[in-house]
């Protein structure tokens, strides 16, 4: 831009913010205008430090997305501890162990503290400015690449990184920003944004008198777990409500079941529709669905889908008969009914049972419309990572930069991710520790821990109105050659739009004029300064806003003959791989309280295992302990057995998140990588991959060794029967209607 000042839309737009926000950030109430004020750098106060006595500061959790606001306790500056920040509703004052294990992150021995440039095979430190001097002459002005040669790829991301990196990626003429999830909801909210007209509804929990979930772990891995689980303990209150849990291998939210069914993996939506058909003899839900869907779910009769489900017949009309006296309900889909080749068509099906029993508005809202959609975040895939694995494979990515993202470790073996990423000529990853994929770039940027930037973040499970997180340093930068993203991608975009960025010393700058700009939005009348000061002081701004209208789509639910499971004798078993709360997709891996922490259902620590049900296990003499192979069409791991008795008889079940090569001394060698057997199968709707669609056999090695764990002596609930378990069949369902809905 050629003039001294920007117009002041672009200057908006630089920050942010436009279409309704930028009118009336526009409108003259706040100091700075057009960008020719210049915004001073962020000067470190001096703490007001009483040795013992710790301070509290407000920030945002960054561990997940769910942007749960938390409290740094500082002591003698340094941070100590984090505790959940009341302000926040998403967190509303609590915060996981996930989030405690911040801290870790931040106090990591094996954190980058310097650039790194790969010469001769290996790295290199190097000072920043030849690092940024090696970045700008391969990205540069003069360089030869053209647009669509150059890709960022990045995990979910939002808030003012989120810009500056789409500004980024402008100033190239490239669209090429991949967002990769390697579990990803996508189907999911396909099939959300289908049936209801949302990707992601809100869900009322608390004001549900029951919950049917299909393997939705709400209280693990779900989208918001820690607003949930608070929604949970109001739900749980007077008059108590009551939750069944359908899924082929037990999640934390199934183990806090009233009634938890084992399922056939991929038979979810047989089950649900069966379900529908016996809903709909009661007249006062026969109008729910179009007729032609009414006559197709006849074919669901409860012998039908007990023999296709593997659950008993007697479950569908008890279930149904929960669902008719214990209104409002909420039904909800999980990843391992999702995770199939028809799992679109399993989601959408369950989602049918919410428009029967008419949950719109009730149990199931809108979120509300976002101000600010450039903050909003970008949800990844496995499409596209697999779209960029095609570029590279065909020499059409020269230059990728990475940050946010493991696919070396999570990329199945039949996406080579590995060996094509060798074929890009340059490679940039921005981390704080050498993970598998930054070990394969040729230049590493240290960035400065959670504990130590400023940001903004928007969490995409918004539970009421709009809240926009803020992130502040809770202490100063333990290592002073390491930086933050932020300030990165500014200096990046001063070289290639000077006249646009001049205004913004740092990326404090950038942050407090974006912020202080929005505050019409926010409907202050406060001062710019104290604004400013109010949204560090309480961690997150709040705007009320009416949730948006869900629409229903009835018409769009496939129904379809009911068709049993095919058999494969070389692979009999399911596998569905478990997702923890703590490791989720191995990212966590490299902090030792999260490894040490006992998995919430086998208390087993720092290793991998394979679940099986005792009764199969019997039949296959294998115990606890015993070295198995799980091998799939595409590869195999071994690991010791667990039996595990909430699992389908003929199911087995790993967890992910382990068998790291090149993630730091408390990851490399704990346990073994079950994405690497995941089979190409894939979701027929979406296009995703189907991590739940699998097949196995298991082979016994003759090798076995010690599960390390922390149950105690005995493995009978320490001695006292506090849970019954029965098989289907004894069951009398029929005479417990009357017994839980009293």
């Amino acid at each position: 831009m050629s003039s001294s000042n920007i117009d002041r839309r672009d200057f908006l737009r630089v920050l942010g913010i436009s279409g309704a926000a930028a009118t009336l950030a526009g409108c003259g109430n706040t100091s700075i205008e057009s960008g020719a004020e210049l915004v001073e750098s962020y000067v470190q106060p001096e703490d007001f430090v009483v040795p013992g006595v710790g301070v509290y500061y407000a920030s945002t959790c960054t561990q997940c997305g769910s942007g749960c606001g938390i409290m740094g306790r500082v002591r003698e500056g340094r941070i100590l501890k984090l505790e959940g920040n009341p302000q926040s509703l998403i967190s509303g004052g609590k915060i996981c162990g996930l989030g405690q294990a911040g801290v870790q992150v931040h106090y990591n021995p094996d954190r980058l503290t310097t650039p790194m440039i790969r010469e001769a095979g290996a790295f290199k430190p190097v000072s920043w400015d030849k690092a940024m001097a090696t970045l700008t002459a391969r990205l540069g002005s003069s360089s030869t690449l053209s647009g669509d040669q150059i890709a960022v790829l990045t995990g979910e991301i939002s808030g003012h990184q989120k810009v500056l990196l789409g500004h980024f990626l402008e100033s190239f003429k490239s669209a090429n920003h991949i967002v990769y999830d390697a579990l990803s909801p996508a189907i999911g909210q396909a099939a959300n944004k289908a049936v209801l007209g949302v990707e992601q509804p809100v869900l009322q929990i608390d004001k549900a008198r029951l919950i049917l979930s299909f393997g939705n772990d709400f209280l693990g891995t779900g989208p918001s777990p820690v607003h949930m689980a608070a929604q949970y303990a109001r739900f749980r209150k007077a008059p108590r409500g009551t939750l069944i849990q359908i899924e082929p291998r037990m999640t934390l939210t199934g183990a806090n079941a009233d009634r938890w069914y084992a399922i056939k993996p991929g038979t979810e939506g047989v089950f649900a529709l069966g379900i529908a058909h016996s809903l709909l003899q009661h007249q006062e839900y026969a109008h729910a669905v179009p007729a032609e869907i009414a006559e197709a779910l006849k074919q669901y009769d409860k012998d039908t889908v007990s023999e296709v489900t593997g659950i008993h017949a007697d479950a569908i009309s008890h279930i149904a008969g929960m669902l008719w006296e214990k209104s409002p309900s909420l039904v909800l889909s999980g990843p391992s009914a999702e995770g199939h080749v028809h799992g679109f068509n399993n989601a959408a099906a369950i989602l049918l049972l919410n428009l029967v029993l008419e949950n719109r508005g009730k149990t199931l809202q809108g979120q509300a419309s976002h101000p600010f959609p450039q903050l909003t975040p970008a949800s990844g895939s496995t499409t596209a990572l697999a779209k960029l694995n095609q570029a590279m494979s065909a020499g059409q990515c020269q230059a990728l930069l990475v940050m946010g993202a493991n696919p070396v470790f999570t990329a199945p073996t039949f996406v080579p991710f590995a060996s094509n990423l060798a074929k890009v000529p340059f490679k940039v990853a921005f981390a704080t520790q050498l993970d598998e994929t930054a070990h394969q770039c040729d230049l590493v940027l240290p960035l400065l821990s959670p504990m130590e930037d400023f940001g903004t973040h928007v969490a995409g499970y918004q539970p009421s109105g709009v809240e926009l997180a803020i992130q502040q340093p809770l202490m100063e930068r333990l290592y002073p050659e390491t930086r933050g993203l932020g300030d990165i991608l500014l200096d990046l975009l001063k070289q290639r739009q000077p006249e646009a960025y001049k205004a913004f010393p740092d990326y404090y700058a950038y942050i407090k004029t974006a912020v202080t700009k929005a505050k019409p939005v926010f409907k202050s009348k406060s001062s710019d300064d104290d604004f400013w000061e109010d949204a560090l002081r309480n961690g997150v701004l709040r705007l009320e806003a009416p949730p948006a209208a869900l629409e229903a789509h009835a018409a769009t639910v496939k129904v379809g003959k009911p068709q049993a499971l095919e058999t494969d004798v070389n692979f009999p078993f399911f596998f569905v791989p478990s997702v923890r709360a703590d490791l989720r997709d191995g990212r966590h891996a490299n902090l030792p309280w999260l490894q040490e922490s006992p998995d919430p259902l086998t208390t087993v620590v720092w290793d991998s295992w394979v679940e099986i049900h005792p009764t199969t296990a019997a039949q296959m003499q294998i115990r606890e302990g015993d070295i198995l192979e799980v091998q799939s069409a595409t590869g195999s791991v071994r690991a010791k057995a667990y039996l595990f008795p909430g699992i389908q008889p003929d199911t087995v079940s790993m967890p992910l998140g382990q068998g790291h090569t090149g993630y730091g001394r408390y990851a490399d060698g704990m346990g073994v990588n079950p994405f690497k057997i995941f089979d190409p199968m894939y979701d027929e709707r979406t296009g995703e991959l189907a991590l739940y669609a699998t097949r196995v056999i298991i082979k016994k090695t003759g090798e076995h060794a010690r599960v390390v764990k922390d149950e105690g002596a005995t493995n009978l609930q320490q001695g006292r029967k506090l849970v019954a378990t029965m098989a289907a069949d004894q069951a009398e369902l029929a005479k417990e209607i009357s017994r839980v809905t009293q």
